[in-house]
C-alpha cells in the first residue's frame, strides 16, 4: 500500500481470468495503479465457448467475499457435499460402492463467461485500466518499462510457455486424460443433498457432475449442470474426436453414461445443451512452471495462477488454486511496501505458496491419474461404512493438505480408518 505523499505503485497483469481479475480488483482497493491486459472483450467471453468447469470450494469463495467479488453468490446454486461411486465390475449397472458426505460449507460454480465480463466491469469501476490487445515479448517489454511489477496470468497460449517447466516439480510429463465438458439443463436430482458426484470407472476414467450458474441469451443467466469427463487415453472414454457438432458431443456424453454409469444416465437422459458453446474437449499436461521470466532487456515478469501451475481437472482444484494464488500474492505485495519486486522476492513468494499449499494439491491430483494403491482403495471402501471417514475425505477437497497424513501412506490410512471406526465401537 502506498502512503498519501507517494504516487501509487504500478502493477500490470496480463490475463483476465480468475487469478488476474481477482488480484487486480483487490489491489485497486488498496490504492495501487493496476493495468490489466487481455485479448478478449467482455462480449467475446460472454458469447464464446465455455473455458472450464470452475467449481470453487468454500475457502476460495471466502477469498472472493473478502475482496468484495462474490457478485453471484446469492443466485448461484449451492453444492453441499461430495458423492463417490464405483460401478460393479460385473457389468450389472449397479454401484459396487457409493457414499456421500457433507462439506463443512457449500461450494459454487459460476460460468467464467458470466464471471469474467462482470469482473472486468468491476475492475474498471474500481479505477483500473483495462486494455484489449495481444501480448507478446515486445508487449511484455513495454509493460515492464512502465510498471514496477508485471504479472503473467494468462493460463493458455504460447506466451505462458516462456516461463518454462520446473521439471523437479512436474513429475507427470504428458496428458493423462482426454477431457470433455458438457453444460446441460434438465438433469434430475438425486434424493440426497446436492453433491459434486464423482464416479470412478477403473481402467476407463472418471466422471463428475455438479450444478452451476451459466449464461442465457445476451444478458441473462440460468442454472445448469456441468458434466466433466476424464477418459484414460486410448480407452473407451477417449472418444470425442468424432463429435463434430454440439449435438454429437451431447450424444457421446449420454452414451458414456448409459454404458458405464446407468444411475447417472437415468437422471440425464432428457438433458439438453445449455447452448451451442457449452461444450469443450482437449487434453492437459500438468505442469509447474518457473515463476520468473527474464526478458531480453533484463526486466522481470512473474507468473500467476494457471500460468505458473496447471493441474489436471480431475480434482476440481484449478479455480481454487487460482483464487488461493491471488490471495497469497495480494498479501505478499502489500507486505513488500515500497521495496523492489526483484527476482528473489518473486521466487520466495511463489515458493512459499507452492511449498506450503499448492504442492499438496498437485501431489494429490497427480495421484488420482494413476491406478490407486491398495490402501487408497481400502480408504474409499471403508468410507461407505464410516461416515466420519467419508466426511474427512470429502472435506479434503477444501484443503488437500488435510490428505497428507493418510492418503499417501498405508500406515496413515490404517490409522485414519481406525480413528473413524473407534466412535462407532464405543
Amino acid at each position: 500500500m502506498t502512503s498519501q505523499n507517494q504516487a501509487p505503485r504500478s502493477i500490470a497483469i496480463v490475463g483476465a481470468g480468475q487469478a488476474g481479475l481477482l488480484l487486480g480488483c483487490a489491489l485497486l482497493d488498496q490504492g495501487y495503479a493496476v493495468t490489466l491486459v487481455t485479448n478478449r472483450t467482455p462480449e467475446d467471453v460472454w458469447h464464446g465457448r465455455v473455458m472450464s468447469s470452475q467449481f470453487i470450494f468454500d475457502p476460495g469463495l471466502q477469498i472472493e467475499r473478502d475482496f468484495g467479488m462474490n457478485q453471484w453468490e446469492a443466485q448461484c446454486p449451492n453444492t453441499e457435499g461430495i458423492g463417490f461411486s464405483i460401478p460393479a465390475p460385473d457389468g450389472s449397472g449397479k454401484q459396487a460402492l457409493h457414499w456421500h458426505a457433507r462439506l463443512r460449507a457449500p461450494g459454487q460454480a459460476v460460468d467464467q463467461r458470466i464471471k469474467m465480463p462482470g469482473w472486468m466491469a468491476e475492475f474498471q469501476r474500481r479505477g483500473g485500466e483495462l486494455r484489449f490487445e495481444e501480448v507478446d515479448i515486445a508487449g511484455l517489454e513495454r509493460l515492464a518499462a512502465g510498471h514496477e511489477l508485471v504479472l503473467l496470468a494468462g493460463g493458455k497460449g504460447e506466451i505462458v510457455n516462456l516461463l518454462g517447466r520446473d521439471e523437479s516439480r512436474s513429475p507427470v510429463k504428458q496428458p493423462m486424460r482426454q477431457l470433455a465438458l458438457t453444460y446441460v439443463k434438465g438433469m434430475r436430482r438425486f434424493d440426497y443433498f446436492e453433491c459434486v458426484n464423482f464416479n470412478l470407472i477403473p481402467g476407463v476414467g472418471e466422471y463428475f457432475v455438479f450444478p452451476s450458474l451459466t449464461t442465457k441469451g445476451d444478458n441473462d443467466t440460468q442454472v445448469c449442470d456441468i458434466m466433466v469427463f476424464e477418459g484414460v487415453p486410448g480407452g473407451p472414454m477417449d472418444c470425442w474426436q468424432d463429435a463434430k457438432t454440439p449435438e454429437q458431443h451431447l450424444e457421446v456424453s449420454l452414451n458414456i453414461l448409459k454404458t458405464f454409469l446407468p444411475w447417472e444416465h437415468e437422471r440425464s437422459r432428457d438433458c439438453e445443451l445449455t447452448d451451442a458453446n457449452g461444450i469443450l474437449s482437449g487434453r492437459v499436461t500438468p505442469a509447474v512452471r518457473n515463476p520468473v521470466l527474464t526478458l531480453p532487456s533484463g526486466k522481470l515478469v512473474m507468473g500467476l495462477g494457471d500460468a505458473a501451475i496447471v493441474n489436471d481437472p480431475i480434482t476440481g482444484q484449478g479455480s481454487n488454486n487460482a483464487t488461493k494464488s491471488a490471495g497469497h500474492y495480494y498479501h505478499a505485495i502489500l507486505a513488500r511496501g515500497n521495496q523492489p519486486f526483484d527476482a528473489a522476492w518473486m521466487r520466495h513468494t511463489f515458493d512459499d505458496l507452492y511449498d506450503n499449499n499448492l504442492s499438496a494439491v498437485a501431489r494429490w491430483t497427480n495421484s488420482l491419474l494413476f491406478p490407486p494403491p491398495e490402501h487408497v482403495v481400502n480408504l474409499l471402501g471403508a468410507a461407505q461404512q464410516l461416515p466420519t471417514l467419508a466426511s474427512r475425505i470429502a472435506n479434503g477437497f477444501n484443503d488437500p493438505r488435510d490428505y497428507l497424513p493418510f492418503w499417501f501412506d498405508a500406515e496413515g490410512a490404517g490409522k485414519a480408518i481406525e480413528q473413524a471406526a473407534a466412535p462407532m465401537a464405543a
